[in-house]
């Protein structure tokens, strides 16, 4: 008998993109509709959650009918409904599980609640079987974890930072040298015209510690910066973008590869908004391009941000678990991710 297919509609806005799409099977993008708030943003130097909400109320239902118009579907050719449910802002992610809600009653369907980060580590398998058991280097601007994974759905954080995320850090440092908001991509795109002639530190912890901290580094290149001032000295940004960038990756490539070789696993997965950082990128890839028993997954650009394929993606595995949320599910600002 052949197994029909499932078809998950996925709706995403923990922060400032406003997404919603349809994945079949878990694995084929039907549709995937993503409304950014960046240009609103931007004049703020950061997400103003307040601004992020009345978005999402106003680009929802127009994201929504576009999903639904690109995969030429209606509700009633719906398996499921699956929401970010938290982490997030909750004001923010409020606007998601409300709509969510109301579809799946209106017209009958299961509703699934999904972690945002689950999310991140699922947009892999929209380009790639996954292949237990597995590491995840989770790198996004409020996480920096490295997830070991023995089969779907079951989610062991072994690394995590103690202090700034990796995606905070660059924010900051990006905006002590006075790049426009988002500072991450600005910094990875300085960083390439550089040398990293710049002495920074690693915060490498203790021994065998899969945990980061990156908080030095970053008040490093601010006290940096301000004491070539007070000398009358001149930096060039782009090599101190190029010394932070190098420090950054050689903390999260040396610590994931480690982590691989002690956990045995058969693929590492690269999830998150900095996933997009190049640097990063070409790091991952040559270390792990001399490892043969592991594969090396990491996603394009369009399924590093937030998107609601992803949560689909994730929701569509919660779903086959038999996972269901109910009408009393609510925002869940601090959410952690399922054993």
């Amino acid at each position: 008998m052949t197994k029909k297919d499932l078809y998950v509609l996925g709706i995403e806005t923990s922060c400032d993109e406003t997404a919603v799409s349809i994945v079949k099977n878990g694995r084929e993008i039907i549709s995937n509709v993503v409304a950014s708030q960046i240009e609103s943003h931007k004049r703020f130097g950061g997400v103003v959650p307040e601004i992020a909400s009345r978005h999402h109320v106003e680009q929802l239902t127009i994201v929504l009918e576009e999903a639904l118009k690109q995969a030429d579907m209606g509700f009633k050719d719906l398996d499921a409904i699956a929401v970010t449910e938290g982490p997030g802002l909750v004001g923010a992610l409020l606007i998601g599980v409300n709509a969510a809600k109301a579809l799946a009653f209106a017209h009958g369907l299961p509703l699934v609640g999904v972690h945002h980060i689950a999310g991140h580590i699922y947009a892999n398998q929209l380009i790639s079987e996954l292949k237990f058991p597995l590491l995840s280097l989770v790198v996004s601007g409020g996480h920096t974890e490295l997830v070991y994974m023995k089969e779907h759905a079951s989610f062991e954080v072994i690394g995590e930072t103690l202090d700034d995320a990796a995606g905070e850090a660059y924010d900051k440092v990006a905006r002590t040298l006075k790049l426009p908001y988002p500072g991450g991509p600005h910094i990875d795109r300085l960083a390439a015209e550089g040398t990293p002639s710049i002495d920074l530190p690693r915060a490498w912890l203790e021994p065998d510690s899969f945990n980061f901290s990156f908080s030095g580094l970053k008040s490093a290149v601010i006290n940096t910066l301000h004491n070539a001032e007070q000398r009358g000295e001149v930096i060039e940004p782009k090599d101190l973008a190029a010394s932070f960038q190098a420090s950054v990756i050689d903390v999260l490539v040396t610590k994931t590869a480690a982590a691989a070789e002690k956990y045995e696993v058969n693929q590492v997965l690269l999830a998150g908004g900095v996933a997009a950082n190049r640097g990063l990128r070409a790091a991952l890839t040559e270390t792990f391009s001399g490892l043969q028993d592991v594969e090396l997954i990491i996603p394009p650009l369009s399924l590093c941000t937030d998107n609601a394929a992803m949560i689909a993606a994730a929701g569509s595995v919660f779903y086959e678990k038999g996972h269901r949320g109910s009408m009393r599910m609510n925002a869940n600002p601090g959410l952690e991710l399922p054993n």
